[in-house]
Protein backbone atom coordinates (compact mmCIF):
# COMPACT_ATOMS: atom_id res chain seq x y z
CA UNK A 1 0.00 0.00 0.00
CA UNK A 2 1.40 3.39 -0.90
CA UNK A 3 3.21 5.51 1.59
CA UNK A 4 2.88 9.16 2.26
CA UNK A 5 6.84 10.67 1.82
CA UNK A 6 6.64 13.46 4.44
CA UNK A 7 10.65 14.09 2.94
CA UNK A 8 9.02 15.00 -0.14
CA UNK A 9 6.03 16.46 -1.96
CA UNK A 10 3.64 19.88 -1.12
CA UNK A 11 3.19 20.41 2.52
CA UNK A 12 -0.84 20.28 1.45
CA UNK A 13 -0.65 17.43 -0.85
CA UNK A 14 1.30 15.58 2.90
CA UNK A 15 -1.41 17.05 4.80
CA UNK A 16 -4.43 16.04 2.48
CA UNK A 17 -3.01 12.49 1.53
CA UNK A 18 -2.95 11.65 5.71
CA UNK A 19 -6.22 13.34 6.50
CA UNK A 20 -8.69 12.19 3.79
CA UNK A 21 -7.88 8.33 4.72
CA UNK A 22 -8.29 9.49 8.16
CA UNK A 23 -11.45 11.79 7.64
CA UNK A 24 -13.34 8.44 6.02
CA UNK A 25 -11.96 5.90 8.80
CA UNK A 26 -13.44 8.29 11.61
CA UNK A 27 -16.50 8.81 9.47
CA UNK A 28 -16.38 4.45 9.53
CA UNK A 29 -15.18 4.46 13.07
CA UNK A 30 -18.86 6.70 14.37
CA UNK A 31 -20.91 4.00 12.79
CA UNK A 32 -20.25 2.07 15.68
CA UNK A 33 -22.03 4.16 18.03
CA UNK A 34 -23.99 6.19 15.77
CA UNK A 35 -25.93 3.00 13.35
CA UNK A 36 -26.31 1.81 16.74
CA UNK A 37 -28.52 4.94 18.52
CA UNK A 38 -30.37 4.82 14.87
CA UNK A 39 -31.76 1.69 15.04
CA UNK A 40 -31.81 1.73 18.88
CA UNK A 41 -34.22 5.17 18.34
CA UNK A 42 -36.23 3.15 16.10
CA UNK A 43 -37.12 0.13 18.08
CA UNK A 44 -40.96 -0.05 17.86
CA UNK A 45 -42.56 0.98 21.57
CA UNK A 46 -39.45 1.80 23.61
CA UNK A 47 -37.11 3.68 21.21
CA UNK A 48 -36.42 6.88 22.74
CA UNK A 49 -36.14 5.18 26.18
CA UNK A 50 -33.49 3.25 24.71
CA UNK A 51 -31.67 5.90 23.45
CA UNK A 52 -31.99 7.04 27.16
CA UNK A 53 -30.13 4.19 28.57
CA UNK A 54 -27.62 4.31 25.51
CA UNK A 55 -26.69 7.91 26.49
CA UNK A 56 -26.09 6.90 30.70
CA UNK A 57 -23.33 4.62 29.01
CA UNK A 58 -21.60 7.26 27.48
CA UNK A 59 -19.41 8.50 30.48
CA UNK A 60 -17.55 4.61 30.33
CA UNK A 61 -17.21 4.92 26.64
CA UNK A 62 -15.49 8.37 27.00
CA UNK A 63 -13.41 6.72 29.48
CA UNK A 64 -12.53 4.28 27.46
CA UNK A 65 -11.47 6.43 24.60
CA UNK A 66 -9.44 8.30 27.22
CA UNK A 67 -7.23 5.93 27.72
CA UNK A 68 -6.91 4.81 24.05
CA UNK A 69 -6.10 8.45 23.20
CA UNK A 70 -3.53 8.72 26.00
CA UNK A 71 -1.49 5.99 24.73
CA UNK A 72 -2.52 6.86 20.47
CA UNK A 73 -2.25 10.09 20.52
CA UNK A 74 0.26 10.65 23.90
CA UNK A 75 3.39 8.21 21.84
CA UNK A 76 2.24 8.95 18.29
CA UNK A 77 3.78 12.77 18.39
CA UNK A 78 7.02 11.15 19.90
CA UNK A 79 6.83 8.48 17.52
CA UNK A 80 6.98 10.72 14.33
CA UNK A 81 9.84 13.10 15.74
CA UNK A 82 12.41 9.91 15.79
CA UNK A 83 11.37 9.32 12.75
CA UNK A 84 12.34 12.72 11.34
CA UNK A 85 15.18 12.65 13.33
CA UNK A 86 15.93 9.09 11.88
CA UNK A 87 16.52 7.57 15.38
CA UNK A 88 14.31 4.39 14.33
CA UNK A 89 15.65 2.04 17.12
CA UNK A 90 14.17 5.00 20.01
CA UNK A 91 10.49 5.07 17.61
CA UNK A 92 10.29 1.27 17.98
CA UNK A 93 10.43 1.75 21.80
CA UNK A 94 7.69 4.13 22.07
CA UNK A 95 5.67 2.22 19.82
CA UNK A 96 6.11 -0.84 21.68
CA UNK A 97 5.69 0.54 24.85
CA UNK A 98 2.62 2.12 23.77
CA UNK A 99 1.02 -0.87 22.95
CA UNK A 100 1.87 -2.87 26.27
CA UNK A 101 0.22 -0.02 27.88
CA UNK A 102 -2.98 -0.18 25.42
CA UNK A 103 -3.51 -3.82 26.08
CA UNK A 104 -3.05 -3.62 30.05
CA UNK A 105 -5.34 -1.14 30.80
CA UNK A 106 -8.07 -2.28 28.16
CA UNK A 107 -8.11 -5.63 30.42
CA UNK A 108 -8.43 -3.65 33.30
CA UNK A 109 -11.00 -1.57 32.23
CA UNK A 110 -12.84 -4.56 30.89
CA UNK A 111 -12.92 -6.21 34.38
CA UNK A 112 -13.53 -3.36 36.73
CA UNK A 113 -16.60 -2.41 34.32
CA UNK A 114 -17.65 -5.41 34.44
CA UNK A 115 -17.77 -5.82 38.62
CA UNK A 116 -19.07 -2.37 38.78
CA UNK A 117 -21.28 -1.23 35.92
CA UNK A 118 -24.51 -1.40 38.03
CA UNK A 119 -23.01 1.81 40.94
CA UNK A 120 -21.67 3.47 37.95
CA UNK A 121 -24.48 3.71 36.39
CA UNK A 122 -26.29 5.07 39.23
CA UNK A 123 -23.90 7.61 39.50
CA UNK A 124 -24.08 8.43 36.40
CA UNK A 125 -27.63 9.40 37.31
CA UNK A 126 -29.90 6.33 36.16
CA UNK A 127 -32.71 5.59 37.92
CA UNK A 128 -33.97 1.62 38.98
CA UNK A 129 -36.24 1.69 36.23
CA UNK A 130 -33.39 2.52 33.57
CA UNK A 131 -30.53 0.16 34.95
CA UNK A 132 -31.47 -2.62 33.20
CA UNK A 133 -31.21 -1.88 29.45
CA UNK A 134 -28.63 0.41 30.07
CA UNK A 135 -25.96 -2.54 32.13
CA UNK A 136 -27.45 -4.94 29.19
CA UNK A 137 -25.93 -2.63 27.04
CA UNK A 138 -22.49 -1.94 28.98
CA UNK A 139 -21.92 -5.51 30.07
CA UNK A 140 -21.64 -6.71 26.09
CA UNK A 141 -20.23 -3.79 24.81
CA UNK A 142 -16.89 -4.01 27.08
CA UNK A 143 -16.21 -7.28 26.09
CA UNK A 144 -14.77 -5.79 22.90
CA UNK A 145 -12.51 -3.10 25.07
CA UNK A 146 -9.09 -4.31 24.32
CA UNK A 147 -10.20 -4.80 20.16
CA UNK A 148 -11.10 -1.41 20.43
CA UNK A 149 -8.19 0.42 22.16
CA UNK A 150 -5.68 -1.68 20.34
CA UNK A 151 -7.36 -0.68 16.54
CA UNK A 152 -8.02 2.46 17.92
CA UNK A 153 -4.59 3.11 19.82
CA UNK A 154 -2.25 1.40 17.22
CA UNK A 155 -3.62 3.32 14.25
CA UNK A 156 -2.06 7.00 14.92
CA UNK A 157 1.71 4.98 14.74
CA UNK A 158 0.37 3.65 11.39
CA UNK A 159 -0.41 7.11 10.24
CA UNK A 160 2.95 8.50 11.19
CA UNK A 161 4.46 5.83 8.92
CA UNK A 162 2.61 7.47 5.96
CA UNK A 163 0.18 4.32 5.47
CA UNK A 164 -3.16 5.79 6.63
CA UNK A 165 -5.06 4.19 4.04
CA UNK A 166 -4.26 0.73 6.31
CA UNK A 167 -6.03 3.02 8.51
CA UNK A 168 -8.79 3.40 6.91
CA UNK A 169 -9.16 -0.15 5.86
CA UNK A 170 -8.81 -1.55 9.38
CA UNK A 171 -12.01 1.11 10.41
CA UNK A 172 -13.52 0.68 7.43
CA UNK A 173 -14.16 -2.90 7.78
CA UNK A 174 -15.15 -2.42 11.18
CA UNK A 175 -17.92 -0.15 10.30
CA UNK A 176 -19.59 -2.34 7.70
CA UNK A 177 -19.76 -5.46 9.65
CA UNK A 178 -21.53 -3.27 12.17
CA UNK A 179 -23.73 -1.75 9.27
CA UNK A 180 -24.67 -5.43 8.50
CA UNK A 181 -24.91 -7.21 12.08
CA UNK A 182 -26.99 -4.45 13.75
CA UNK A 183 -30.38 -4.99 12.08
CA UNK A 184 -29.59 -8.61 12.33
CA UNK A 185 -28.92 -8.64 15.60
CA UNK A 186 -31.43 -5.63 17.04
CA UNK A 187 -34.66 -6.56 14.56
CA UNK A 188 -33.79 -10.37 13.25
CA UNK A 189 -32.85 -11.77 16.36
CA UNK A 190 -35.24 -9.61 18.40
CA UNK A 191 -31.69 -8.51 20.35
CA UNK A 192 -32.93 -4.85 21.11
CA UNK A 193 -30.12 -3.15 23.20
CA UNK A 194 -28.04 -6.19 23.71
CA UNK A 195 -28.26 -7.24 19.78
CA UNK A 196 -26.86 -3.34 19.50
CA UNK A 197 -23.66 -3.91 21.77
CA UNK A 198 -22.50 -7.30 20.67
CA UNK A 199 -22.57 -6.02 16.35
CA UNK A 200 -20.18 -3.63 18.02
CA UNK A 201 -17.86 -5.66 19.64
CA UNK A 202 -17.81 -8.33 16.87
CA UNK A 203 -17.23 -5.53 14.39
CA UNK A 204 -14.22 -4.19 16.49
CA UNK A 205 -12.53 -7.46 16.77
CA UNK A 206 -12.78 -7.85 13.18
CA UNK A 207 -11.38 -4.21 13.19
CA UNK A 208 -8.28 -4.77 15.54
CA UNK A 209 -7.37 -8.46 13.56
CA UNK A 210 -6.54 -5.73 10.26
CA UNK A 211 -4.24 -3.90 12.03
CA UNK A 212 -2.25 -6.15 13.93
CA UNK A 213 -1.73 -8.13 10.31
CA UNK A 214 -0.35 -4.88 9.30
CA UNK A 215 2.15 -4.69 12.48
CA UNK A 216 3.08 -8.64 11.63
CA UNK A 217 3.62 -7.74 7.96
CA UNK A 218 6.25 -6.41 5.70
CA UNK A 219 5.33 -2.95 5.43
CA UNK A 220 5.67 -2.26 8.66
CA UNK A 221 9.39 -0.84 10.15
CA UNK A 222 8.59 -2.04 14.22
CA UNK A 223 6.93 -5.19 14.90
CA UNK A 224 4.72 -5.06 17.92
CA UNK A 225 6.68 -7.01 21.13
CA UNK A 226 5.13 -7.36 24.16
CA UNK A 227 7.42 -7.32 27.43
CA UNK A 228 6.93 -6.12 30.56
CA UNK A 229 9.37 -3.58 29.97
CA UNK A 230 8.04 0.56 29.46
CA UNK A 231 11.36 2.31 28.54
CA UNK A 232 9.05 5.42 27.66
CA UNK A 233 5.91 5.18 29.44
CA UNK A 234 6.18 8.88 31.66
CA UNK A 235 6.92 10.73 28.18
CA UNK A 236 3.94 8.77 26.27
CA UNK A 237 1.61 9.10 29.29
CA UNK A 238 2.92 12.91 30.31
CA UNK A 239 2.03 14.09 27.02
CA UNK A 240 -1.59 11.99 26.04
CA UNK A 241 -2.75 13.46 29.02
CA UNK A 242 -4.04 16.39 27.40
CA UNK A 243 -6.01 13.93 24.77
CA UNK A 244 -7.10 11.96 28.09
CA UNK A 245 -8.11 14.72 30.07
CA UNK A 246 -10.14 16.23 26.87
CA UNK A 247 -12.24 12.41 27.28
CA UNK A 248 -12.84 12.25 30.87
CA UNK A 249 -13.95 15.88 30.90
CA UNK A 250 -16.20 15.08 28.82
CA UNK A 251 -17.29 11.99 30.19
CA UNK A 252 -17.50 14.72 33.19
CA UNK A 253 -19.69 17.07 31.24
CA UNK A 254 -21.76 14.03 30.39
CA UNK A 255 -22.73 13.21 33.55
CA UNK A 256 -23.40 16.71 34.38
CA UNK A 257 -25.48 16.91 31.76
CA UNK A 258 -27.51 13.83 32.65
CA UNK A 259 -27.91 14.79 36.27
CA UNK A 260 -28.62 18.16 35.64
CA UNK A 261 -31.39 17.56 32.76
CA UNK A 262 -32.99 14.46 34.99
CA UNK A 263 -33.67 17.27 37.43
CA UNK A 264 -35.20 20.03 35.21
CA UNK A 265 -36.68 18.32 32.06
CA UNK A 266 -36.82 14.21 33.04
CA UNK A 267 -36.02 11.17 31.03
CA UNK A 268 -36.42 12.87 27.80
CA UNK A 269 -34.25 15.48 28.28
CA UNK A 270 -31.42 12.49 28.43
CA UNK A 271 -32.27 11.61 25.02
CA UNK A 272 -32.06 14.84 23.78
CA UNK A 273 -28.44 15.22 24.94
CA UNK A 274 -27.60 11.49 23.04
CA UNK A 275 -28.91 13.03 20.12
CA UNK A 276 -26.76 16.11 20.43
CA UNK A 277 -23.71 14.56 21.59
CA UNK A 278 -24.42 12.01 18.61
CA UNK A 279 -24.55 15.21 16.30
CA UNK A 280 -21.65 16.75 18.09
CA UNK A 281 -20.09 13.52 17.20
CA UNK A 282 -20.75 13.48 13.58
CA UNK A 283 -19.87 17.39 12.81
CA UNK A 284 -16.00 16.69 14.49
CA UNK A 285 -15.02 14.51 12.31
CA UNK A 286 -13.86 16.72 9.33
CA UNK A 287 -11.83 18.54 11.91
CA UNK A 288 -10.74 16.34 13.53
CA UNK A 289 -9.71 14.22 10.71
CA UNK A 290 -7.79 17.02 9.43
CA UNK A 291 -5.87 17.85 13.02
CA UNK A 292 -4.94 14.45 12.72
CA UNK A 293 -4.07 14.50 9.81
CA UNK A 294 -1.41 17.65 10.11
CA UNK A 295 -0.09 17.20 13.58
CA UNK A 296 2.01 13.76 12.18
CA UNK A 297 3.38 15.93 9.79
CA UNK A 298 3.98 18.53 12.06
CA UNK A 299 5.87 16.33 14.28
CA UNK A 300 7.95 14.98 11.94
CA UNK A 301 9.16 18.59 10.35
CA UNK A 302 9.49 19.85 13.77
CA UNK A 303 12.27 16.85 14.73
CA UNK A 304 13.74 17.13 11.30
CA UNK A 305 14.38 20.73 12.13
CA UNK A 306 11.97 22.34 9.08
CA UNK A 307 10.23 25.53 11.20
CA UNK A 308 8.60 26.54 7.43
CA UNK A 309 6.98 23.21 6.84
CA UNK A 310 5.64 23.40 10.46
CA UNK A 311 4.38 26.98 10.33
CA UNK A 312 2.92 25.80 7.11
CA UNK A 313 1.05 23.08 8.31
CA UNK A 314 -0.18 25.10 11.09
CA UNK A 315 -1.53 27.73 8.42
CA UNK A 316 -3.43 25.45 6.41
CA UNK A 317 -5.13 23.76 9.30
CA UNK A 318 -6.36 26.80 11.10
CA UNK A 319 -7.63 28.42 7.85
CA UNK A 320 -9.12 24.88 7.10
CA UNK A 321 -10.68 24.45 10.06
CA UNK A 322 -12.19 27.88 10.67
CA UNK A 323 -13.86 27.18 7.53
CA UNK A 324 -15.46 24.57 8.00
CA UNK A 325 -17.06 25.61 11.49
CA UNK A 326 -18.74 28.12 10.08
CA UNK A 327 -19.94 26.20 7.51
CA UNK A 328 -21.50 23.73 10.41
CA UNK A 329 -23.01 26.49 12.23
CA UNK A 330 -24.47 28.22 9.23
CA UNK A 331 -26.22 24.52 8.45
CA UNK A 332 -27.42 24.08 11.85
CA UNK A 333 -28.74 27.17 12.33
CA UNK A 334 -31.35 26.85 9.48
CA UNK A 335 -31.80 22.78 9.16
CA UNK A 336 -31.46 21.82 12.82
CA UNK A 337 -34.54 19.37 12.75
CA UNK A 338 -32.54 17.52 9.66
CA UNK A 339 -29.76 16.50 12.23
CA UNK A 340 -32.59 15.05 15.00
CA UNK A 341 -34.72 13.71 11.84
CA UNK A 342 -31.28 11.25 11.65
CA UNK A 343 -31.99 9.75 15.06
CA UNK A 344 -35.78 9.94 15.85
CA UNK A 345 -39.19 10.77 14.32
CA UNK A 346 -40.50 11.48 17.60
CA UNK A 347 -42.10 15.15 17.51
CA UNK A 348 -41.41 15.98 20.84
CA UNK A 349 -37.73 15.28 20.20
CA UNK A 350 -37.77 17.53 17.05
CA UNK A 351 -38.65 20.43 18.82
CA UNK A 352 -36.96 19.86 21.61
CA UNK A 353 -33.55 18.86 19.97
CA UNK A 354 -34.11 21.80 17.79
CA UNK A 355 -33.76 24.04 20.22
CA UNK A 356 -31.28 22.29 22.39
CA UNK A 357 -28.80 22.20 18.89
CA UNK A 358 -28.83 25.80 18.18
CA UNK A 359 -28.29 26.61 21.91
CA UNK A 360 -25.16 24.24 21.98
CA UNK A 361 -23.60 25.27 18.75
CA UNK A 362 -23.97 29.30 18.80
CA UNK A 363 -20.64 29.40 19.41
CA UNK A 364 -18.90 26.32 17.32
CA UNK A 365 -16.70 28.89 15.20
CA UNK A 366 -15.06 29.31 18.18
CA UNK A 367 -14.23 25.78 18.76
CA UNK A 368 -11.54 25.70 15.21
CA UNK A 369 -9.10 27.84 17.75
CA UNK A 370 -9.38 25.13 20.08
CA UNK A 371 -8.72 22.53 17.99
CA UNK A 372 -5.80 24.22 15.98
CA UNK A 373 -4.34 25.24 19.40
CA UNK A 374 -4.70 21.70 20.99
CA UNK A 375 -3.06 20.15 17.74
CA UNK A 376 -0.06 22.27 17.86
CA UNK A 377 0.36 21.82 21.36
CA UNK A 378 0.15 17.86 21.22
CA UNK A 379 2.34 17.84 17.80
CA UNK A 380 4.94 19.89 19.37
CA UNK A 381 5.45 18.31 22.99
CA UNK A 382 4.04 21.09 24.87
CA UNK A 383 2.23 18.84 27.02
CA UNK A 384 2.13 21.37 29.59
CA UNK A 385 -0.26 24.00 27.79
CA UNK A 386 -1.70 21.20 26.23
CA UNK A 387 -3.31 20.09 29.51
CA UNK A 388 -3.85 22.88 31.08
CA UNK A 389 -6.06 24.42 27.95
CA UNK A 390 -7.96 20.99 28.02
CA UNK A 391 -8.83 21.80 31.85
CA UNK A 392 -10.09 25.17 31.17
CA UNK A 393 -12.75 24.36 28.59
CA UNK A 394 -14.31 21.66 30.50
CA UNK A 395 -13.71 20.38 33.83
CA UNK A 396 -13.33 24.63 34.46
CA UNK A 397 -15.88 26.29 32.55
CA UNK A 398 -17.86 23.34 31.14
CA UNK A 399 -18.71 21.16 33.95
CA UNK A 400 -19.54 24.70 36.64
CA UNK A 401 -21.54 25.98 34.12
CA UNK A 402 -23.94 23.58 33.54
CA UNK A 403 -24.47 23.06 37.06
CA UNK A 404 -25.04 27.17 37.34
CA UNK A 405 -26.79 28.57 34.58
CA UNK A 406 -30.20 25.97 35.02
CA UNK A 407 -30.90 27.91 38.09
CA UNK A 408 -30.14 31.86 36.46
CA UNK A 409 -32.98 33.83 34.93
CA UNK A 410 -35.04 30.93 34.57
CA UNK A 411 -33.03 29.29 32.05
CA UNK A 412 -33.21 25.14 33.00
CA UNK A 413 -32.62 22.71 30.63
CA UNK A 414 -31.54 25.76 28.09
CA UNK A 415 -28.60 26.44 30.62
CA UNK A 416 -27.13 22.87 30.42
CA UNK A 417 -26.96 23.74 26.38
CA UNK A 418 -25.65 27.24 26.77
CA UNK A 419 -22.73 25.76 28.64
CA UNK A 420 -20.88 24.74 25.41
CA UNK A 421 -20.78 27.75 23.40
CA UNK A 422 -19.66 29.94 26.30
CA UNK A 423 -16.77 27.26 26.94
CA UNK A 424 -16.25 27.79 23.51
CA UNK A 425 -15.28 31.35 23.59
CA UNK A 426 -13.41 31.91 26.47
CA UNK A 427 -11.28 28.57 25.86
CA UNK A 428 -10.66 28.16 22.39
CA UNK A 429 -9.93 32.06 22.18
CA UNK A 430 -7.81 31.56 25.09
CA UNK A 431 -5.63 28.40 23.54
CA UNK A 432 -5.30 29.76 20.78
CA UNK A 433 -3.69 32.96 21.36
CA UNK A 434 -1.47 31.29 23.74
CA UNK A 435 -0.54 29.07 20.38
CA UNK A 436 0.63 31.79 18.80
CA UNK A 437 2.45 33.77 21.31
CA UNK A 438 4.69 30.75 22.63
CA UNK A 439 5.36 28.58 19.63
CA UNK A 440 5.42 31.06 16.64
CA UNK A 441 8.58 32.82 18.36
CA UNK A 442 10.28 29.39 18.94
CA UNK A 443 9.91 28.54 14.95
CA UNK A 444 11.22 32.05 14.66
CA UNK A 445 14.49 31.49 16.41
CA UNK A 446 14.55 27.57 14.82
CA UNK A 447 14.65 29.61 11.44
CA UNK A 448 17.23 31.97 12.46
CA UNK A 449 19.73 29.23 13.93
CA UNK A 450 19.42 27.23 10.51
CA UNK A 451 21.13 30.18 8.50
Amino acid sequence: MKKVDFDHGKLTQNILQTALPLFVAQVLSLLYSIVDRVYIGRIPGSGTQALGAIGLCFPIIILIAGFTNMFGMGGAPLYAMELGKGDHEKARQIQNTAFRLLLIIAVVILVMGEAAGKPLLRLFGATPAEIPASLSYLRIYLLGTPALMLCTGLNPYINAQGYSLVSMLSVGAGAVANLILDPLFIFGLGMEIRGAALATVLSQILAMGITLQFFMGKQNEHPLHFAFRFPFAWDIVSLGTAPFIMQVTNSLVQIACNNVLMQFGGAAFVSVMTIVSSVRSILDVPVMALTEGASPIISYNYGARRPRKVKGAMKFTILISFAYTLFVWAVLFFHPRFFVRIFSSDESLMQSGSRALHLYFYAFIFQSLQYSGQMVFKALNKRGKAIFFSLLRKAVLVVPLTFLLPHLFGLGTDGVFLAEPISNVIGGTACFVTMLATVLPELDRMEKTKR
